[in-house]
């Protein structure tokens, strides 16, 4: 079950999805995604933000051997949804060249170029022992600034 902040009365809101490292992960962390999205209003974010998600719990599930958590922040004072993804492995993300006309349509390989091409602003970091409640690992984030 997805973890909520609801103590925000500004219109900000929170949400944190910890998925087993399984396959099946993703497929669960863009629908739950679209459904958040649409149910705050937000459905135009929808798209970008599902492609973004894919991609990085994509890259957790087959790159690591533990579990994932994806993480959706919304500001309202901002219009900015920012994106992440935790992760066991503290390796930082494999920047891949932008995929070609014959990679294009590939399902795998495409990298944290589609995240580039799709997010405003994107990074990642680190994560030390005591980082609750992800325990190491890495965190890679994006963010989508386009409003209505």
């Amino acid at each position: 079950m997805p973890e909520i902040d609801t103590d925000s009365d500004d219109g900000d809101w929170e949400y944190a999805l910890t998925v087993p490292n399984d396959a099946r992960a993703v497929p669960i962390g863009r629908r739950t995604l679209r459904l958040i999205l649409t149910a705050h209003g937000l459905p135009h974010l929808a798209e970008a933000a599902e492609l973004i998600a894919t991609e990085l719990v994509a890259n957790a599930v087959q790159h690591t051997k533990g579990p994932a958590a994806l993480r959706l922040r919304w500001s309202a004072r901002t219009w900015v949804l920012r994106i992440g993804v935790w992760d066991t492995d503290p390796t930082p993300p494999s920047l891949t060249p932008a995929p070609t006309a014959a990679t294009a349509l590939d399902s795998s390989g495409r990298g944290l170029a589609l995240v580039r091409e799709e997010a405003d602003t994107w990074g990642w970091y680190g994560l030390g022992r005591a980082q609750p409640p992800y325990t190491g690992g890495k965190f890679v984030w994006c963010e989508l600034t386009r409003a209505a």
